[in-house]
C-alpha cells in the first residue's frame, strides 16, 4: 500500500493535481485520498482506488501469485507417462522420458523409451491423454518408429564377427480409456484395428511384466486415474 500509495501521489503532482481536485473527480474526501497516498488505503475498497488511479491517468491491477497446488498443463499425459516408466522400472527395463529418435532435434521424441540390451529390445510408448488427429497421430508414431531404427542400426552393439547387431524396435500406444476415446476408437473399429493389429494382451503383459512383445504394433488402455493397464477389446 505503501508503494501504491507513493506512485499515485507522484502521478498526480506530475499532472499537477491538488489531492482536493483528485478527491472531486474520484467522488471520494480529501482525506480519503491523503489517507492513500500515505499508504494507509488498505482500508479502503479496490473501487476506491481504482477511481484514484483513473483520475491520475494510472490502472489499478490486481494479481495473485502462482497456486502452488496447480496441476501442469499436460498432467493427464505426465500421469500416463508415469505409470509407464513405473512399470517399465518393475520389469527390468531401461527407461528413458521423452525418448529422441533424432538426436540432433530434440522435438522429435517418443513419450517414454524402455530398453533392454539383453534382447536388443527397444519399445517406443506414445501416451495419450486425447487422441485429436488420428491420423497425423499414427503418422508421427510410424516416423519415429523409423527414425528410431535407423538410430538402431547405427548403433547397436558389434556381434562376435564384428558385424552391428542393432535393436530391434517395437511401438505401443497407451490410451486414458475416458469415454471420448473410448467412443472415437469404437466409431473407427477397422481403422485402429488395421493400425494397431499387435495383441492388447501381449502388450500388456510386455508392458508390466517384461514378456516378450507383438512384432505389430499395439493399443492398450490406462485407467482415468493412470494406475493400471487394461486390454482393448476389439469388437468382432
Amino acid at each position: 500500500m505503501g508503494r501504491l500509495g507513493a506512485e499515485l501521489r507522484a502521478s498526480r503532482r506530475r499532472r499537477e493535481l491538488s489531492q482536493a481536485a483528485v478527491a472531486q473527480r474520484a467522488s471520494l474526501s480529501t482525506s480519503s485520498v491523503s489517507d492513500i497516498e500515505r499508504g494507509w488505503g488498505g482500508s479502503y475498497s479496490l473501487d476506491a482506488l481504482q477511481l484514484v488511479a483513473r483520475v491520475v491517468g494510472r490502472t489499478a491491477l490486481i494479481k495473485l501469485t502462482a497456486d502452488s497446488q496447480t496441476e501442469p498443463a499436460d498432467a493427464g499425459h505426465l500421469a500416463i507417462q508415469e505409470l509407464v516408466l513405473r512399470l517399465g522400472r518393475a520389469a527390468g527395463f531401461a527407461r528413458t522420458f521423452e525418448l529422441p529418435t533424432r538426436p540432433a532435434d530434440p522435438a522429435r521424441s517418443a513419450d517414454v523409451g524402455l530398453r533392454e540390451d539383453r534382447r536388443r529390445l527397444l519399445i517406443l510408448v506414445e501416451c495419450w491423454n486425447t487422441i485429436g488427429d488420428v491420423g497425423a497421430a499414427a503418422r508421427a508414431s510410424e516416423r519415429k518408429r523409423a527414425e528410431a531404427e535407423e538410430l538402431a542400426l547405427a548403433s547397436g552393439p558389434l556381434g562376435p564377427d564384428g558385424s552391428v547387431r542393432p535393436y530391434r524396435v517395437r511401438g505401443c500406444w497407451v490410451v486414458r480409456a475416458s469415454a471420448r476415446n473410448r467412443a472415437l476408437v469404437a466409431r473407427y473399429p477397422e481403422v485402429f484395428a488395421t493400425r494397431f493389429p499387435g495383441s492388447s494382451v501381449g502388450w500388456s503383459s510386455a508392458l508390466t511384466s517384461g514378456a516378450e512383445p507383438p512384432p505389430e504394433p499395439g493399443l492398450v488402455w490406462c485407467d482415468l486415474a493412470a494406475t493400471r493397464l487394461i486390454a482393448w477389446r476389439r469388437r468382432g
